[in-house]
């Protein structure tokens, strides 16, 4: 274990917190302290996601296990934030929208268990970059619309809490889908390749052999 192993897992750890945050009464939501300390504790853990990352590199500590635990812990803490959203705000958040994502995170997933088993790794995307930070933005934007419809910045300047919580859960869905369509396309060029050099090897060596039995 090193130093961005155990960042990771503090961002593992503090999903049963997030959870339990978005579900308590313990809390007091007169003043929006529930919704304000939730929010900092989902933008703290991710932006871990950024830090551990870093140090890893910086470092030469990138091991096994981090590569495991990383995007394990970045699934988990988004799977269990829009299924606990779909509690704590269903009129921005249906049930629908939760599946969409944590089956998009099941199957990006899956084409890289597949993409390992073949010899071959799917990077991350700059979409895919770009929709965590979009899924962050909207995470962030519910749970304030929970108890802020806008927020009375200025007098001259509202923002539009409601609106944006909006607009960013239907962006977050869109390039969700984007992204898994363009993960799944890397995956099917490169398995196609892989594929047709396995049928070209194939033949070679069918070739070889029929010329070797020709031989003798």
């Amino acid at each position: 274990m090193n130093l961005p192993n155990y960042i990771t897992l503090s961002r593992i750890a503090s999903i049963p917190l997030l959870m339990w945050m978005l579900r308590t009464q313990h809390l007091s939501s007169v003043h929006g302290q529930r919704e304000l300390l939730t929010s900092l504790l989902f933008i703290a853990a991710s932006l871990t996601d950024t830090f551990d990352g870093y140090l890893a590199r910086r470092r030469g500590q990138i091991t096994t296990l981090g590569m495991l635990l990383d995007p394990l812990a970045d699934k988990l803490m988004i799977a269990a934030a829009f299924i606990a959203l779909v509690q704590f705000n269903p009129r921005v958040v249906p049930a629908w929208i939760a599946v969409v994502i944590v089956g998009r995170e099941f199957l990006v997933s899956g084409l890289r268990s597949i993409a390992a088993n073949e010899g071959f790794t799917i990077e991350a995307s700059d979409l895919g970059k770009f929709k965590t930070c979009v899924q962050m933005v909207s995470v962030v934007a519910v749970i304030l619309d929970h108890k802020w419809m806008y927020w009375n910045i200025t007098a001259n300047f509202i923002l539009p809490i409601d609106v944006i919580a909006h607009l960013s859960i239907w962006f977050m869905v869109a390039v969700s889908v984007v992204s898994a369509v363009d993960y799944f396309a890397a995956f099917w060029s490169r398995i196609d390749r892989s594929a047709a050099k396995r049928r070209r090897r194939a033949f070679v060596l069918s070739r070889r052999r029929k010329n070797d039995v020709a031989a003798t």
